[in-house]
């Protein structure tokens, strides 16, 4: 299993090591004593997962604290954008974007910790995505983030006019006017 850093503190992207031969292949998607040995002690209490079709655009979503939620993000069947934002005030990178590439194929995953807004966009024909959380869902803490925000620049590999997204989505504050509390 490998780390991949990316240019924001604590969000990485986690490779993990693929054995194939010709049944298929194996690999251990999450692993407690590898992330460990990673420096990464998270213990997760839930795995979610969604169904999509191509062009649903979920997110960006967050639980403020004590509710804040790190995820472990993975696609089982297809393609997406996956994209984090950073809210912790006093970081160096608050405000800023990062996207990358989710797939069946890839195996990639994205650790999302807390503090930051989670969203993702499905440029396959379907999607299937799971995560694992390590806290529990909680109505009252949850908070969002505009997807088309103008400050975040995010591109989401598709024509946002053509977005599928929710009635509750469509209606989230930009960034300045969110209920973060990170």
């Amino acid at each position: 299993m490998k780390i991949e850093e990316t240019f924001i503190k604590d969000l990485v992207v986690v490779e993990p090591t693929v054995f194939g031969d010709e049944r298929g292949y194996f690999f251990e998607s999450y692993s407690k004593t590898k992330f460990e040995d990673l420096g990464i002690d998270i213990e997760f209490v839930q795995d979610n997962q969604s169904f999509s079709k191509r062009g649903t655009l979920r997110g960006l979503h967050y639980q403020n604290p004590p509710f804040a939620q790190t995820k472990l993000v993975r696609v089982l069947e297809g393609e997406i954008i996956d994209v984090a934002v950073d809210l912790r005030k006093d970081s160096p990178t608050f405000g800023k974007a990062f996207s990358v590439l989710l797939s069946a194929e890839n195996k990639k995953q994205l650790l999302v910790p807390q503090g930051f807004a989670h969203g993702f966009s499905v440029i396959s024909e379907t999607a299937s995505v799971m995560y694992k959380c390590d806290q529990f869902y909680n109505k009252a803490s949850e908070g969002g983030i505009k997807y088309d925000d103008p400050s975040l620049n995010i591109d989401w590999g598709m024509d946002l006019s053509e977005a599928i997204v929710s009635e509750k989505d469509q209606i989230l504050p930009f960034i300045d006017n969110c209920n973060s509390l990170f």
